[in-house]
């Protein structure tokens, strides 16, 4: 058996963590609170967010403190503190429950109005850079029909053929630099393919510039390149979305489990029952 002195020790010891847990959630509350932009719905995600994360923690806290008064119970002289814990921490348990049930739809309301309002913008900077390549292109082509810029343009695919081929020629006659420009993981992808193909076929140059220099190839890569930015931009942004919903559930979660402790606990203080028998006397 625990003798009375340290059953009264415990039960001290217990209270007092269970204060500093909920005392540090408060502060932790205060804190996050700042600065104060209680419209700006990205505020309001974090703040529900980081509360929902920090939400156990005074549960833990509460569960202490009932924990301290189980083991006052097992005191024998049925002496107690004049200043009861038992109120307050069911009171504190039932706000923190109407807390947590109304961030559920109002995280969950947020996170549907940022989605939605990010979708669109990616879909509408997506279609404006669709669009500039659209224009640059017409520009572009408008410009090679000046036979002084398509001059121009043939000049410098001649010199940059003969560039990259003396280039190429150099790699691919001498083998130990030809397996190392291979291995070279800072060099482009799309070089090493060159470097693979010209080798077999040296022809492959001339594919691959009038590839480089051709605007409408480059057009196409433009506009296959900021398609497929934009599919990876909405589907984060989904995700983002779908592991909020864990948030809401489990601020959800919260509220029931400090509804039920806190509910439990008055209505077995009497106070509940007292407010209701009020109620039915009028």
């Amino acid at each position: 058996m625990v003798n009375r002195a340290s059953s009264s020790n415990i039960s001290l010891s217990l209270k007092l963590v269970g204060i500093i847990c909920i005392l540090s959630f408060g502060l932790d509350f205060l804190f996050l609170l700042f600065p104060f932009q209680p419209t700006d719905k990205l505020w309001q995600i974090n703040l529900f967010r980081n509360l929902v994360e920090r939400g156990i923690v005074p549960m833990v806290g509460i569960g202490i403190i009932l924990t301290a008064y189980w083991v006052d119970s097992f005191d024998e002289s049925g002496r107690s503190s004049p200043l009861s814990l038992k109120l307050p921490t069911f009171i504190i348990s039932s706000l923190l429950g109407l807390i947590f049930l109304l961030i559920f739809p109002l995280h969950l309301n947020n996170v549907n109005q940022v989605k939605v309002q990010a979708l669109a913008r990616i879909n509408e900077e997506s279609g404006q850079l669709e669009n500039q390549v659209t224009a640059q292109l017409a520009q572009i082509q408008t410009q090679l029909g000046n036979n002084e810029v398509k001059a121009a343009v043939e000049k410098q695919r001649t010199a940059l053929k003969e560039q990259l081929s003396t280039q190429l020629n150099e790699l691919v006659r001498d083998d130990v630099k030809y397996n190392q420009a291979l291995n070279n993981p800072q060099l482009p992808a799309a070089q090493k393919d060159l470097l693979k193909k010209y080798k077999a076929n040296p022809k492959a140059l001339d594919d691959f510039i009038a590839q480089q220099t051709d605007p409408q190839q480059l057009a196409v890569q433009r506009t296959t390149q900021i398609r497929t930015q934009k599919e990876q931009r909405l589907k984060k942004t989904q995700e983002d979305a779908v592991k909020e919903l864990r948030i809401g559930i489990s601020s959800l979660l919260l509220s029931i489990g400090y509804i039920v402790i806190g509910w439990t606990g008055l209505k077995g203080m009497g106070v509940l029952q007292g407010s209701s028998k009020r109620k039915s006397s009028r």
